[in-house]
C-alpha cells in the first residue's frame, strides 16, 4: 500500500494531500476524481487501491492527508544514496565526481565538518576550500582525523614523530587563519610497527550529509585513480558516524595533535 504513495512524485503527493484536506477528494476515491486530482492516469489504479485500504481501516480523509504529508517529509529527508566516482570518463556512464563532491560539501558547510583521511599530499591545495570556508564562517566547527605515519626505518620516539608532523601541518600544510581540531591514532606510531592506522575516508557535513569514499585527499585519488564513494543525505546516519568518532576521542583512542 505505502509503495504506491512513495512511488508518486513529491508534487503529486502534495496535490493528493491537499485534495484530501479540502474535501475535494473523499475516501475511498473514485477513479475519475483521483485522475482529475493527479492530472494523470499513471499509477492512479494502485493509488486508488491504497487509499481504499486506508478507508477500510477507518482513517478519515484529513488524517490520511496528514499521513501522506509525513511520507513526503520522510522522503525529502532521506534521499537515495548517490554513487561518486573518480576515474576515466566513459560515454553513457554518468556519476558524481569525487573532487566536486568534496569541494561542494566543504565549501558550503554552515555548522560543522568532520573529515577523516588516511593520506593527503600538498596540504595547502588539499585543505584550501575548507580553510577558506572556516575563515569566512567564524561559527563553523571543523574536526580533522589524520593518519600520522612512522616511515620505514625511522626509529624516532612517538612524541618526536607527532611533534614533527604537527610542525609541518601547522607551519606548511594548513593554509587558513582559523585552525581545526585535529586528531590522530597513536597506534600508528608504535616503535615496533603500527598495530593499527587511521584508514577511514569520510566527510560529514552539518550533521546531515555523509560521504564515504575510497579516495584520500590527494590529486591522484580525487582526479585520476578509479575510486568509488557513496553520498548519503541522512541525518540519522550522520549523527551515528559523528558519535562513533567522538567516542574514540572521548576515550583517548584518538589523540589531539599538539598546537605550535
Amino acid at each position: 500500500m505505502i509503495d504506491a504513495l512513495l512511488d508518486l512524485p513529491g508534487h503529486l503527493r502534495g496535490r493528493l494531500a491537499g485534495a484530501l484536506e479540502s474535501g475535494l477528494l473523499a475516501l475511498p476515491p473514485s477513479a475519475v476524481t483521483l485522475r482529475s486530482v493527479l492530472g494523470s492516469a499513471v499509477g492512479c489504479d494502485t493509488v486508488a487501491a491504497a487509499l481504499a485500504e486506508v478507508a477500510r481501516a477507518g482513517v478519515s480523509a484529513p488524517a490520511a492527508a496528514l499521513w501522506i504529508r509525513s511520507l513526503e517529509r520522510v522522503a525529502t529527508r532521506v534521499r537515495p544514496p548517490e554513487l561518486v566516482w573518480t576515474g576515466p570518463e566513459v560515454a553513457g556512464l554518468h556519476a558524481r565526481d569525487t573532487r566536486r563532491v568534496f569541494e561542494e560539501l566543504l565549501g558550503s558547510a554552515e555548522r560543522s565538518v568532520w573529515v577523516s583521511t588516511y593520506a593527503f599530499f600538498d596540504g595547502p591545495r588539499a585543505f584550501d576550500v575548507l580553510a577558506r570556508r572556516m575563515d569566512a564562517r567564524e561559527d563553523l566547527r571543523v574536526t580533522l582525523l589524520l593518519n600520522v605515519q612512522r616511515r620505514r626505518g625511522d626509529t624516532a620516539a612517538p612524541d618526536h614523530l607527532v611533534r614533527r608532523f604537527a610542525d609541518r601541518f601547522w607551519g606548511i600544510d594548513w593554509p587558513g587563519k582559523r585552525r581545526p581540531a585535529v586528531f590522530y591514532d597513536p597506534r600508528s606510531l608504535a616503535p615496533e610497527g603500527p598495530s593499527g592506522v587511521l584508514h577511514a575516508k569520510a566527510v560529514v557535513a552539518d550533521e546531515a550529509v555523509v560521504f564515504l569514499t575510497s579516495a584520500n585527499l590527494t590529486d591522484a585519488a580525487l582526479d585520476r585513480n578509479i575510486e568509488l564513494g557513496l553520498l548519503v543525505r541522512d541525518s540519522v546516519l550522520a549523527a551515528e558516524v559523528i558519535r562513533h568518532f567522538q567516542t574514540l576521542i572521548d576515550r583517548a583512542l584518538l589523540a589531539p595533535l599538539p598546537e605550535l
